[in-house]
């Protein structure tokens, strides 16, 4: 008789902290949601600074709110094209780039184009990160873990305007763009 054919046995799955994986996250949304209310506080700056009517000058929250918007909706399709994870980190880039090219942007026309591409970014944060949490937690955690995610959603807007007041005041609105980099 011959011995029993063993069958293999099934990878290991890798364990991920999770914690981790929501901090880092969350700083991803919080700097989207910081982003749509930080530049509001600046607007008469760069209004000076780029030389543009008030009429004018409110495209450069327009693009954002528009470009964000209009990405949310894809984000599920591109998820499950690309994978998560990468449609994440694609779009956290995306937003760094933007939010990079803001701040050395010296014209209006300039601006609204680069606060549309880091709207692109932004607006794949949010939903992309839910996903990841629901894939992360257990079903009995998912509750706490959308509640930190609320936190962040909800903190992002209400800081925003605050943070922007202290860079402008202190510094030059160029710096609201340049502070999402170290975060990012």
């Amino acid at each position: 008789m011959s011995a029993p054919e063993t069958l293999p046995s099934p990878p290991k799955k890798k364990k991920h902290n999770k914690w981790l994986i929501t901090i880092s996250i969350s700083f991803g949304t919080l700097m989207g949601a910081i982003d749509s209310s930080i530049v509001n506080v600046a607007l008469p700056h760069i209004r000076g600074a780029v030389g543009a009517t008030v009429q004018e000058i409110t495209w450069i929250s327009t693009g954002y709110a528009l470009a964000n918007v209009l990405v949310m909706p894809l984000t599920a399709f591109l998820a499950r094209l690309f994978g998560q994870k990468r449609v994440y980190m694609t779009c956290l880039v995306l937003f760094l780039v933007g939010s990079a090219l803001c701040g050395i942007a010296h014209s209006l026309l300039g601006l609204v184009l680069y606060r549309g591409l880091q709207g692109f970014g932004a607006g794949a944060l949010q939903p992309t990160e839910q996903a990841i949490l629901r894939q992360t937690f257990p079903p009995h955690e998912q509750g706490m873990a959308m509640a930190l995610f609320g936190m962040a959603v909800m903190l992002g807007p209400a800081i925003g305007p605050t943070l922007g007041g202290f860079i402008v005041d202190n510094y030059s609105w160029e710096w609201i763009f340049y502070i999402n980099l170290p975060v990012g």
